[in-house]
């Protein structure tokens, strides 16, 4: 195959290119959710504004935002633009905090999604013919069938693992030998602790390239990945709502950020308190208006995720950050903002310790405070220390003062998906 800077031409078209499809698509989008979803034409009209008010791509900040709350509101398909007979499939959020989020798709959006997965997964180093071992999970989350159809659509040979079960995952792995590996990166732990515990050694596995997505995590859990399994470890993002994984995607050559594919996915970056557009390069809540979808357009949308956007460098596209937690699970502790990823950075640092860990947020007096379960490495001898050493690192880097219980391999809730990082509260 010809090399090519990516799977499609648009990945290296001009800026001006990109700016004229998105402002075209982005007006399409508008009409289609005035004129088909009563939310919208409801929320247009009290803000004063119209689909034809749209003369550049900066007057999409008059618009509106949408939360997550509106999309319950109108559950469970109110949201739709399309009849509800032309929807080929309907996928759900987790619904941890209520509600479920219900969105859908048409065949046409089916095959937009397999698409930028195909894209996304060709920007990670995939190419036709590897076996792609899927361990993200299948059903109503989107991971799964989105990772599925995206790696069949660039040409791989896909294995349908879903979430758990990993002794068999490890087997199919050692049997199969895929390239490429789809999973959440503490799920990916846990088969490299299953490979170890099994007597392989997780380096000279067949897997080169693994694809993390669907959890926060830091630069400090990816070399950690990439030195235990030796692989090209790199982020993939997307959320339901917008359409599952594959909205962004971190490219192998540079490792430097997810590329937005924003000929579909429109980024704005606002303040979460007052919901006003701050500058690129400076960090705020991501925002996203989808570009292309049929079924459920999202305008302006607010995902909780906090990152910035950033200048594209192995394509024409702009690169957010990594996530580096949402919104609605920062913690404020004695009113310093605290992110779990920020935890896991300074665990990483201490020698000992295990990327595998619980926070308790608790009460001393009338005053939050915080408490860290961290598994130790088989290796450890003095756990005290590594406690202290943890303790004093969260104190010098993020500003808080924690309690540090160093637990024995394997305490620790294992997560078959997504991890759970702080404990719910009793």
């Amino acid at each position: 195959m010809a090399h090519q800077a990516g799977y499609e031409p648009i990945e290296s078209a001009s800026v001006d290119e990109l700016r004229a499809v998105q402002l075209e698509r982005l007006r399409s989008t508008l009409h289609l959710s005035y004129t088909k979803v009563d939310h919208y034409k409801k929320a247009f009209d009290d803000a004063g504004v119209h689909p034809n008010d749209l003369t550049s791509l900066a007057d999409l900040a008059s618009f509106p935002l949408l939360t997550k709350a509106d999309l319950r509101d109108n559950y469970p398909f109110g949201m739709f633009a399309v009849p509800r007979t032309d929807v080929a499939r309907i996928h759900a959020s987790s619904g941890t905090t209520g509600q479920p989020t219900v969105v859908g798709y048409t065949q046409a959006d089916i095959d937009t999604w397999a698409t930028v997965m195909a894209r996304s997964i060709f920007a990670a180093g995939g190419r036709p013919g590897d076996i792609a071992h899927v361990a993200y999970g299948y059903g109503l989350f989107t991971g799964g069938l989105g990772a599925h159809y995206g790696a069949e659509k660039l040409g791989c040979t896909v294995v349908p693992m879903s979430g758990g079960q990993t002794e068999k995952q490890v087997r199919l792995i050692t049997d199969f030998k895929p390239r490429i590996i789809l999973v959440t990166p503490s799920y990916c732990l846990n088969l490299i602790d299953e490979m170890e515990r099994q007597g392989l050694d997780p380096t000279t596995s067949s897997l080169e390239i693994g694809i993390f997505g669907a959890e926060p995590w830091t630069d400090e859990l990816r070399q950690e990945i990439e030195r235990r399994l030796s692989i090209h470890a790199v982020d993939i993002y997307g959320l339901s709502e917008v359409m599952g994984p594959g909205v962004a995607q971190e490219c192998v050559e540079t490792k430097d950020g997810l590329t937005v594919w924003e000929d579909h996915f429109y980024p704005e970056i606002i303040d979460p308190e007052t919901g006003d557009l701050v500058a690129d390069g400076e960090e705020g809540e991501l925002v996203f208006t989808s570009l292309t979808k049929e079924a459920f357009p999202v305008v302006r949308y607010r995902t909780r995720d906090r990152t910035r956007l950033l200048p594209g460098t192995a394509r024409t596209m702009r690169r957010m950050e990594r996530v580096s937690g949402r919104t609605d699970d920062m913690l404020i502790i004695r009113g310093v903002n605290v992110f779990p990823s920020q935890i896991e950075a300074e665990i990483l640092k201490v020698d000992g310790l295990s990327p595998h860990f619980l926070i308790d947020v608790g009460l001393e007096g009338n005053l939050a405070s915080l408490s860290v379960q961290v598994e130790r490495s088989p290796e450890l001898s003095d756990p005290s220390l590594a406690a202290a050493a943890l303790e004093h690192q969260v104190k010098q880097n993020v500003g808080v003062s924690i309690t540090v219980d160093v637990a024995e391999p394997g305490v620790v809730p294992r997560s078959q998906g997504k991890a759970q990082r702080i404990k719910p509260s009793s």
